[in-house]
């Protein structure tokens, strides 16, 4: 329950920045083509990117709450790693490349640029400012307030899209500012450079953590150390040989432990005794769905 509420904070948290990216987008393209801003038309990009970024997202979290079936015992958590990935790639192609190639196209031409327009899409800038702000505010508002936001990828890509939003349109408008005041286009063109670097950056970021939870990350080391702990406070368990942990999605998580039982008890009990600490387990870790556990012997004592 806790986490399909969670899970609605969050849907609204993306539908909150999609519809504050596609209002931006339509006016800096709108501006873009009227003043020929270079880097008008690169915030353009970086907002046509996020919009389609939080569709990805918007996907994730509805694929990613589907029931396990035969072909995907262990459910479609991971589902909202991939998507993350493919918005990380968005970020990238859509968003940084166009950014390098107005940038680098606006250092090749020495054209005069409308006053007008400029002035106009400086407006356009200061209100698309104030609305990536609110879309942050939001996000991180709802990150501080749960325990598992810091670890939900689509949380963190709003997260991480409206700060680098924040920035680029601070880049925008240094650089239209300063073309103006200088008549200079290398001011407006370094400053679409610096948003493509941001958001290549950016995007590296996501997708290595993307990566990092699709091929299958393990628990945090408090949460190892709590499971280890657990586990040895058991009467029926005398050693711990090996505890493996990977999450499988926000409320999922897949714990193998090697245990060596205690002296004395009978076979007929193993059973018995495992079916117990798996209870324990999910009811004190609910996340902990998938619980597996190798009774081992114990290594030999040296001397015997």
């Amino acid at each position: 329950m806790a986490g399909s509420a969670a899970d609605r904070r969050t849907r609204l948290t993306v539908l909150v920045a999609l519809a504050a990216n596609l209002v931006i987008a339509a006016a800096k393209t709108v501006g873009g083509l009227a003043s020929g801003s270079p880097a008008l038309l690169s915030e353009a990009a970086h907002s046509v990117a996020d919009s389609l970024n939080e569709v990805f997202l918007l996907a994730a979290l509805r694929r990613s709450r589907r029931p396990a079936d035969a072909r995907h015992p262990f459910g479609y958590g991971k589902e909202r790693f991939f998507w993350a990935l493919l918005a990380a790639v968005g970020i990238f192609v859509m968003g940084g490349c166009f950014s390098f190639y107005q940038g680098f196209s606006a250092l090749r031409r020495d054209d005069q640029e409308s006053p007008e327009g400029y002035t106009a899409g400086l407006i356009v800038l200061g209100v698309a400012f104030v609305a990536e702000a609110t879309s942050l505010t939001r996000a991180l508002h709802q990150a501080r307030g749960e325990k598992r936001g810091s670890l939900d990828p689509a949380l963190r890509t709003v997260i991480a899209e409206d700060s680098t939003a924040v920035l680029g349109v601070t880049l925008a408008m240094a650089g239209m500012g300063l073309h103006l005041a200088t008549d200079s286009v290398v001011w407006e063109a370094a400053a679409s450079l610096g948003i493509g670097l941001l958001l290549v950056y950016v995007a590296f970021r996501l997708g290595r953590d993307a990566r990092d939870q699709l091929i299958g990350e393990a628990v945090d080391p408090e949460l190892r150390r709590d499971l280890v702990g657990f586990l040895m406070r058991q009467s029926e368990i005398d050693n711990v040989a090996e505890l493996l942990t990977m999450r499988l999605g926000m409320d999922s998580v897949l714990v193998a432990a090697r245990i060596d039982l205690a002296p004395g008890i009978d076979s007929e009990r193993i059973e018995e005794v495992s079916m117990r600490i798996r209870e324990a387990m999910a009811d004190r870790w609910p996340q902990a769905d998938q619980v597996f556990l190798d009774v081992t012997n114990a290594p030999p004592r040296a001397g015997l």
